[in-house]
């Protein structure tokens, strides 16, 4: 890892990861009346429930998934940083059921500000994920912008039979957390120089790790529903799930998985402007225990970046899956919740 580099990128970005996303309300409004899918049938996810990816059934037995993923760097090495992006973008067509078949490259640098080979080590970082995918960095478009920018467009596969939504979880599903929580507030550590090497590293082995699972998961009918918790936080996706499956989720704030020093740093006040963001953009729609600190509260609004995935699973076949997730290398894999009648989202 690079680290007597005179150049943090972390510097050169006003945010960072998935933190750099607009607030969840700012979205929904700006997609407002958008063209809907029942004018291309053969369109089976496109904006309506706020899903991971665009897929469109090709024939019966075949669906593409297209996705397409970018943000400011997070870590200061730059190989980490493709790494990170690369992974964070592929996920999306993992937590559709699908399996990846080739990216595009997306980079907009400030040339003025980074020396050529620090440029290539971030392209060189992303295209050593994709090979751990199995797929090709097929192409790509760059521009010259005021601050570093990477990220994929991915292209998937799935069987139109396969194919896993946010929005079918059903009431009685249990929920699958696959990696841990706080990676936004060790971004905000780094930032401030105040995370350590064991602290940088456990960040980026969680946010390299690919969430491949999902394509294996949807293979189960048991699995109903599955999504990525990236940049609105364990309760913002946690509500697209509810919003689209028209339920109540329910999360045991207490079995949450978190980074080693998730609380710690979170109690230190080590917190990004997304989270604050999060909380402001779907806080009505969120029942929290009573006395919760405000710090606690942030582990839930906190952005994840390349964060785990969150699985609604029939609950006969909860455990089982939890330890086939586990035996895939997801040790942080943790039941963090159900599915209920009702609407919103509620923390025990």
């Amino acid at each position: 890892m690079t680290t007597d580099s005179p150049i943090r990128l972390s510097q050169l970005s006003h945010g960072g990861g998935c933190g750099c996303k607009l607030a969840p309300s700012v979205l929904r409004e700006l997609l407002a009346g958008q063209p809907v899918a029942q004018a291309f049938p053969d369109l089976l996810v496109g904006t309506e429930t706020a899903d991971d990816a665009a897929v469109y059934r090709v024939s019966d037995d075949l669906a593409v998934i297209a996705t397409t993923d970018f943000f400011m760097p997070m870590v200061d090495d730059p190989h980490a940083f493709g790494r990170i992006a690369a992974t964070n973008a592929i996920s999306d067509v993992y937590a559709m059921g699908g399996r990846p078949i080739m990216a595009l490259a997306i980079l907009g640098m400030p040339i003025d500000k980074l020396p050529p080979e620090m440029i290539r080590e971030i392209l060189d970082g992303g295209r050593s994920i994709c090979a751990e995918a199995g797929i090709p960095v097929a192409g790509g478009h760059s521009i010259d912008s005021l601050e570093p920018i990477y990220g994929l467009a991915v292209i998937g596969v799935v069987h139109p039979d396969k194919l896993r939504r946010n929005a079918d979880a059903r009431p009685g599903d249990v929920l699958i957390l696959t990696k841990g929580l706080g990676v936004g507030i060790y971004s905000a550590a780094i930032k401030k120089s105040a995370l350590d090497e064991a602290g940088i590293a456990e960040m980026i082995g969680s946010t390299t790790l690919l969430n491949r699972i999902g394509a294996d998961l949807a293979d189960d009918p048991a699995v109903h529903a599955i999504t990525d918790v990236t940049g609105f936080g364990i309760l913002g996706h946690g509500l697209e799930v509810a919003r689209g499956s028209g339920a109540r989720v329910v999360i045991d704030r207490a079995t949450l998985p978190l980074l080693t020093r998730a609380e710690e740093l979170a109690e230190a006040g080590f917190v990004t402007g997304a989270s604050h963001r999060n909380w402001a953009a779907y806080g009505a729609e969120v029942t929290l225990p009573e006395g919760l600190a405000d710090w606690q509260r942030h582990l839930l609004t906190d952005p994840q970046t390349s964060g785990g995935l969150l699985v609604a699973v029939a609950p006969e076949a909860a455990e089982a899956t939890l330890a086939r997730i586990r035996a895939a290398g997801y040790p942080l894999a943790a039941i963090v919740g159900q599915i209920e009648e009702g609407d919103g989202i509620t923390v025990a």
